[in-house]
């Protein structure tokens, strides 16, 4: 099975994600973490990558489509996949259709305020990565990651100004990939105010029972 999260950002796609794919046997495939990958193995594309994203702009769909393409043509992508991130655009969506054929779209949603307060809470690990949540997953130890002991920072786009920018902009770009789905039957919504279990489940039980 070939499924699409949709969702703002804080949403929680990636979390669900993590548990939904191994209980499907399928990929997780995060359009972020491709991006990443190709930066820190200082490829020829993640040059390009990392020379795009440190002047702020877009990475162009050419790139994009070039590593996904590439990705879900790997063995653990035999049984299907999670797309996580990805589609942006409506021409992103277009490209993608061209390439394989997506069976659902789930489209997640939950209030700014509660999306504020998931973003707001998140501290990242500069060194590893690992994320943490002060509220819902905090570190064993105030303030420093329990993998490598390095402090945690909050990124600057996850303070609440910036993340009122940024779902403007979510919605601004993706309010047409979102009618595209639709209007192909694909697109079913998913309150994701719950916690990461409950939204999961209900995502298993539409899949179990409807698809």
């Amino acid at each position: 099975m070939k499924i699409i999260f949709l969702g703002p950002p804080g949403v929680g796609k990636g979390s669900y994600a993590d548990v939904i794919a191994p209980k499907l046997n399928i990929a997780h495939i995060s359009m972020g973490d491709l991006l990443r990958d190709e930066i820190e193995k200082n490829t020829e594309i993640g040059k390009k990558i990392k020379d795009i994203v440190d002047k702020g702009e877009l990475v162009d769909d050419n790139i994009t489509i070039k590593l996904l393409e590439r990705r879900i043509n790997k063995n653990d992508c035999k049984n299907g996949f999670i797309l996580d991130g990805f589609p942006r655009t409506l021409n992103q969506a277009m490209i993608l259709e061209k390439i394989t054929n997506i069976n659902v779209v789930f489209e997640f949603y939950a209030s700014e305020e509660t999306i504020i307060e998931r973003l707001s809470g998140r501290r990242i690990c500069p060194k590893c990565g690992r994320i943490y949540h002060i509220k819902n997953n905090p570190p064993k130890k105030e303030g420093i990651c329990d993998v490598c002991g390095t402090k945690l920072i909050q990124r600057d786009d996850d303070k609440p100004e910036a993340i009122k920018e940024r779902l403007m902009i979510y919605r601004k770009r993706t309010e047409k990939v979102i009618e595209f789905y639709k209007n192909k039957g694909k697109l079913i919504r998913v309150n994701a105010e719950g916690s990461i279990m409950d939204v999961s489940k209900e995502v298993l039980r539409i899949i179990e029972t409807s698809l």
